[in-house]
């Protein structure tokens, strides 16, 4: 019944973040309005707002002392290669770390909003292959 329709970013200036996040992100405009734009990426059903705020806001929230944790993530097939991409355009971007089997590192936008990307792993409950069993069967037993 429900499914992630739109994920808000704000930046502090529409037109060169429309421009950055086609550009590193492969994001292209779906519509504007006055204070505004949507995207849509290459893969995936879930799109990018561009919401122009007059200052940088956090895209992140504290989970205990100073560790922080994004709202969401991108989730890639070949992490290394994403954070390659990142580095090759001097975009900032923390190591590849690892836990639990799952790669992950942090990249920041113009704005300095930070954004997780991660490699799914196979196995896990949270795979996309896994959670979309789940969904079939929830489907199936309704």
């Amino acid at each position: 019944m429900f499914k992630v329709g739109s994920i808000f970013i704000p930046v502090t200036n529409i037109e060169k973040s429309i421009e950055w996040y086609g550009n590193f992100l492969g994001g292209k405009m779906i519509d504007r309005w006055e204070d505004g734009v949507g995207l849509y990426l290459p893969a995936g059903s879930t799109q990018l707002a561009l919401i122009k705020v007059e200052s940088p806001q956090p895209t992140e929230f504290r989970t205990k002392g100073d560790q922080k944790n994004s709202y969401f993530n991108f989730v890639v097939e070949k992490i290394e290669t994403a954070h390659q991409h990142f580095k090759d355009n001097n975009i900032p971007v923390t190591d590849i770390d690892e836990f639990g089997g799952m790669k992950f590192f942090d990249f920041f936008d113009l704005d300095g909003n930070p954004f997780s990307v991660v490699d799914e792993v196979e196995g896990s409950p949270y795979h996309s292959d896994q959670v979309r069993q789940m969904q079939e069967r929830d489907r199936e037993n309704k």
